[in-house]
């Protein structure tokens, strides 16, 4: 049985006591994702963002792919673990955070429970998770979307029309 693939975000915005700056977590995080289940398959440009929601610091983001035999909510349940290790600590959505792992993507297509939804909802919407996205998976196609990688970043950074009804207030 072929290992499923998965586009894993990557995200951090807070000093680590051990691993130190944003972009030293998000380069310990990528080798903490390996393990005998999980195998790295490529990794994005580290890239600096703007911060969501009231945190002011900016984030260091990535995507990683990487092979596994796990199904969603065991890959789910690993990278919880590894945010743990990191010292996340549940509470205030778009807090400053050490690490952020979101699954993004899943070669098998799309998966809906409780605890998580694939892919991910807002990815679509976000820059941050396109543009590293791209770099490593460009033709990876959206199973919602129906479009590519690709072509979904072309489409979130193209100029918008300016609404004339708008101005004219």
């Amino acid at each position: 049985m072929p290992l499923a693939l998965y586009a894993i975000g990557l995200g951090s915005n807070r000093r680590h006591g051990r691993f130190g700056d944003p972009r030293q977590v998000l380069m310990a995080a990528l080798t903490a994702l390996e393990s005998d289940d999980i195998e790295p398959v490529d990794a994005s440009p580290i890239i600096a963002s703007a911060p969501l929601g009231p945190s002011r610091r900016r984030y260091a983001n990535a995507v990683a792919l990487v092979a596994s035999p796990l199904r969603p909510p065991e890959m789910l349940e690993r990278l919880q673990a590894i945010e743990a290790a990191f010292g996340r600590r549940t509470g205030q959505r778009w807090s400053a955070r050490t690490l952020d792992l979101d699954i993004l993507l899943w070669s098998g297509g799309s998966w809906s429970d409780p605890a998580l939804t694939i892919p991910h909802p807002a990815m679509t919407e976000r820059d941050f998770v396109l543009g590293p996205l791209s770099a490593v998976a460009p033709q990876w196609r959206h199973p919602i979307a129906a479009r590519s990688i690709r072509q979904l970043a072309v489409q979130l950074n193209r100029a918008k029309p300016v609404d004339r009804n708008a101005q004219a207030h």
